[in-house]
């Protein structure tokens, strides 16, 4: 089968619902996700689990997860503060171990259902519908949200703990379920279900959806579960990275953050060090890519001026500037006055970044359009 514009645009509404829960920032609705855990669970074919406990952030659930598993306790303070509430919630004494069953609650039935969901749309009809339903949300929560949540989750399991519980948190983290971030896909089926509701295509799915639309991510054991709280925050810029210049870019709870500029996750020292940056600090520093979040923060215009860039070329488009980076390529920017001036009678000034190869001014403006430098005559400037 092949979409109608009007299915289209009803699978594009399912989306943007799905993509809200993804992104809420509200307080978890602990009762309804535990009623949907525990229907997840007998979808699968298991028995609930013995107990659900609640952590304030996908880091402390990892932690809880080594732990029910039988992993060492030593660490910083907030690991003791992850074992008391795990005490106060009723964690037994003596413990056998707590096995990972995520590839049936939720490998398996998502499994089950595409195909299902194949089989009565067809390939093509799949295919629409996942464009429709699901491609643009993947990119802006899996892709730039939950991806960067879970690479400074393993950097930040590494440096803080010791080497068993690190390895054993680490491993866990492999085994955690998405909930609020799930939406991205779970947003497809829902769509295919509301097109063809007589073949229960969300059937073995409600339970997960339950979870997704109220909760963050969740670990399913053998004996307990855990839940987690949702971000108090999330920042993103105009493209849906994460992103914030004055402070963590996305938080929890018990204080877990992650500090990005432009989606890229930045270490918190890093952070820190932000508001005070200086030329000397930019230019001291070894990583390229971490130099390259202190120059856009900084202003790549007055880091020339303080770094002591020299003027390469100038003519009637603009100046070209000139510094050379160690370890990285060099910093090439062009400097052009708006042809039109501002209602006070002055000249805004912008900052055009071009390859370091580029030799003259005009060559490096003609490249901003795609143009070869002989190419650049414009007859009307605005």
């Amino acid at each position: 089968m092949r979409l109608t514009s009007t299915q289209e645009a009803t699978a594009a509404a399912i989306e943007d619902q799905w993509l809200a829960a993804a992104l809420e920032t509200a307080p978890a609705n602990r009762p309804a996700a535990e009623a949907g855990l525990r229907e997840a669970y007998r979808q699968a074919g298991l028995a609930e689990p013995q107990h659900i406990f609640w952590l304030p952030s996908p880091r402390a659930g990892a932690v809880a997860a080594a732990l029910l598993a039988g992993a060492p306790p030593e660490g910083p303070p907030w690991v003791a503060e992850v074992q008391a509430a795990l005490q106060r919630q009723g964690r037994p004494p003596t413990e056998t171990g707590n096995t990972s069953v995520r590839r049936q609650i939720r490998t398996e039935p998502w499994a089950t259902a595409r195909e299902r969901a194949s089989r009565v749309l067809g390939v093509e009809g799949w295919a629409q519908l996942t464009a429709a339903a699901g491609r643009r949300s993947w990119s802006l929560v899996m892709d730039r949200v939950a991806a960067r949540l879970r690479q400074r989750l393993g950097e930040d399991l590494t440096a803080d703990l010791p080497a068993a519980l690190g390895r054993a948190a680490r491993s866990r983290l492999l085994d955690a379920i998405y909930g609020q971030h799930d939406g991205v896909w779970l947003a497809t089926f829902e769509a295919a279900d509301r097109l063809h509701p007589d073949a229960a295509l969300l059937h073995d799915l409600t339970g997960l959806a339950a979870v997704a639309r109220n909760s963050g991510w969740w670990w399913a054991g053998s004996h307990y579960a855990i839940l987690t709280d949702r971000p108090t925050r999330v920042a993103r810029d105009n493209v849906g990275r994460l992103h914030r210049g004055e402070g963590p870019a996305m938080e929890f709870p018990d204080g877990y953050a992650l500090w990005a500029w432009r989606g890229m996750p930045i270490p918190t020292d890093l952070a820190a060090q932000l508001p005070t940056l200086t030329a000397d600090r930019i230019g001291a520093e070894t990583n390229a890519e971490l130099r390259r979040v202190m120059l856009e923060h900084f202003g790549y215009d007055r880091y020339l001026r303080e770094a002591g860039a020299r003027a390469l070329h100038k003519d009637e488009t603009g100046t070209l500037w000139f510094l050379s980076l160690p370890g990285d390529e060099p910093l090439a920017m062009v400097e052009v006055v708006n042809a039109t001036p501002e209602p006070d009678g002055t000249s805004r000034i912008y900052w055009l970044r071009v390859p370091p190869t580029v030799r003259t001014a005009r060559e490096g403006v003609a490249w901003t359009f795609g143009l070869e430098a002989h190419e650049y005559h414009p007859q009307v400037q605005t």
